[in-house]
């Protein structure tokens, strides 16, 4: 079992202070018993995290040790899922209820299937390897949509060191016929990914702009993207990194890195006016919605795990 070892006092007081309104609306979204918890720590780099319901479960990459956790909700225990990983960085599940994750170390996409196999889903494109897969989403329609910058190839600690072949690229698997696609080539670095409600936009993480930001497409009927804009133009000292959605639109992020104040996840509206802050003490790097209702937030936060309950419900399959 994976030892909690960072120390960590949950708040006394409800509602959780780590909660901060940048406008009124963000009140809404706070439970008023809910509080930010730990769940696990020992942790290099944690990335990816995904929610298996039928498990009543949460995986997630540790990327510089290799493998991939697994948090027991019924027991709280902390165990390995798998090692080597390969490096696995961002985790999602199809529509068919398997993960799909994005290897660094393997330069690949890959999706576990129910019996245990691993299926390769893209290590190439136009007969170049892929640089590092870095996060990865499933559209309704069973199409794979991930960003490739080089990050895992850099050097030894999150991945092999090698050459690109590639620029940072956004790409698709098609569903039906597992054809890889390059969607854009345009963005410095794309890290995390993921749709609107509706499946119309793809916001994209511009992480060596400077200061980063997320982009918008329009989603297009034959499966490509056009139309770019900014949807969230960052300050010296922004750091979003992976991000999910709610229901209603609004972007959950994970940031840090500015300072203890950016540490966290900040919450963004549809029209990429900052809502407020959750405050964690480490930089958080990615997140998702899991629960019964989908109204709980796991943030990978550096070297640990944490949790909270809110009353907004996140995107399925998200």
């Amino acid at each position: 079992m994976i030892q909690n070892e960072t120390p960590w006092e949950p708040s006394q007081r409800y509602p959780d202070p780590r909660f901060r309104a940048f406008h009124p609306s963000f009140h809404r979204f706070r439970a008023m018993n809910g509080a930010v918890e730990k769940l696990a720590g020992g942790c290099r780099w944690a990335e990816g995290p995904v929610w298996f319901g039928d498990h009543r479960a949460l995986l997630w990459s540790d990327i510089p040790n290799d493998r991939i956790l697994r948090w027991d909700e019924v027991t709280g225990q902390v165990t390995v899922f798998r090692q080597s990983s390969n490096f696995a960085n961002g985790n999602t599940r199809d529509r068919q209820g398997r993960l799909v994750t994005c290897e660094h170390g393997g330069r690949r996409v890959t999706r576990t299937e129910h019996d245990g196999r691993i299926t390769v889903l893209a290590d190439r494109y136009d007969g170049k390897r892929l640089n590092s897969p870095n996060d990865v989403v499933v559209k309704s329609d069973g199409s794979v949509w991930f960003t490739d910058p080089p990050f895992g190839i850099a050097g030894h600690i999150e991945g092999h060191k090698a050459e690109p072949e590639l620029p940072h690229g956004v790409y698709r698997i098609d569903g039906q016929t597992g054809a890889v696609t390059l969607l854009t080539d345009e963005l410095a670095g794309p890290n995390g990914l993921a749709f609107s409600p509706d499946e119309r936009i793809l916001y994209v993480v511009e992480s060596r702009a400077e200061p980063r930001r997320i982009a918008a497409y329009d989603v297009t009927e034959d499966g490509r993207i056009a139309n770019r804009r900014v949807a969230v133009q960052g300050e010296p000292g922004d750091t979003p990194d992976g991000f999910r959605l709610d229901t209603e639109g609004n972007l959950w992020c994970g940031w840090g890195m500015g300072g203890p104040d950016f540490d966290g996840v900040r919450v963004f509206s549809p029209q990429g006016e900052p809502l407020g802050h959750i405050d964690l003490p480490e930089r958080c790097a990615n997140l998702c919605f899991g629960g019964l209702y989908r109204n709980r937030l796991f943030m990978a936060a550096s070297r640990s795990i944490y949790s909270v309950l809110l009353t907004v419900q996140g995107v399925a399959g998200g």
